[in-house]
């Protein structure tokens, strides 16, 4: 039972890995339910600010005060958290023998508008959206925006890039204003370099059938296509 931050964070180690929030195609779910859907007598309330029992919250905690946590769209296209000791389970699945993301751009896997945002965080480290946009010169035309969302979400499927924490724009007089934008890095810069070490010595047939072990020890009901949709990425 998650009834708060402490709760989550505890549900989700044990796990190893989670969809955020309540999604219709969840195949693990430490979250039991999304903004709208709160029972009544639910500890949780969705969007109140609150960092202890706002889910919103937690995404931001988990990467401001641990180091074992990473947040990014890694599932269906959509959010979810990957703990340090699974990541590297995944990385070599979908990044089998450390594959580097000039390979995959050479094998035509990731777009020019995912390699124009992956160079410009390789040249600059981590950096807000709204800055990686304007200096990857992805953010001028409507056309233009939507690829730069387009390869966001590519790069963090693929694992090449995640989130790590938020910043507000900064005027010219140096004040902060607005909403926070979240900020993104490689993964390499996210994680310590063991992570991406391990994952390159597993057996990539091998870490999608231990991912898939744990998805139906934690959901014996899951969908077999859907599964390996999850893994896959």
């Amino acid at each position: 039972m998650v009834r708060d931050y402490d709760d989550f964070i505890r549900e989700l180690l044990r796990a190893g890995f989670s969809q955020f929030g309540g999604q219709k195609d969840s195949m693990v779910q430490v979250i039991p339910h999304t903004w709208g859907d709160e029972p009544p007598d639910s500890a949780i309330q969705w969007h109140t600010g609150d960092p202890g029992h706002d889910p919103w919250q937690w995404r931001m905690r988990a990467l401001s005060e641990r180091g074992d946590i990473a947040y990014a769209k890694v599932f269906f296209q959509k959010a979810g958290f990957i703990t340090q000791e699974w990541y590297p389970y995944f990385l070599a699945v979908r990044r089998p023998h450390g594959r580097s993301f000039g390979e995959a751009y050479a094998c035509g896997m990731m777009s020019r508008a995912a390699k124009r945002a992956y160079d410009t965080l390789r040249e600059n480290g981590a950096l807000p959206v709204h800055e990686l946009k304007a200096m990857a010169g992805l953010g001028r035309e409507k056309e233009e925006k939507s690829a730069f969302e387009r390869a966001i979400a590519e790069l963090q499927m693929g694992l090449y890039i995640t989130l790590c924490g938020q910043a507000r724009k900064v005027s010219r007089a140096g004040e902060a204003y607005g909403w926070a934008s979240n900020m993104l890095c490689l993964t390499e810069d996210f994680w310590p370099e063991e992570v991406c070490e391990r994952a390159a010595a597993l057996d990539p047939e091998e870490a999608a059938e231990a991912i898939e072990e744990r998805v139906y020890k934690l959901n014996p009901g899951a969908d077999q296509k859907k599964v390996r949709r999850f893994i896959n990425g």
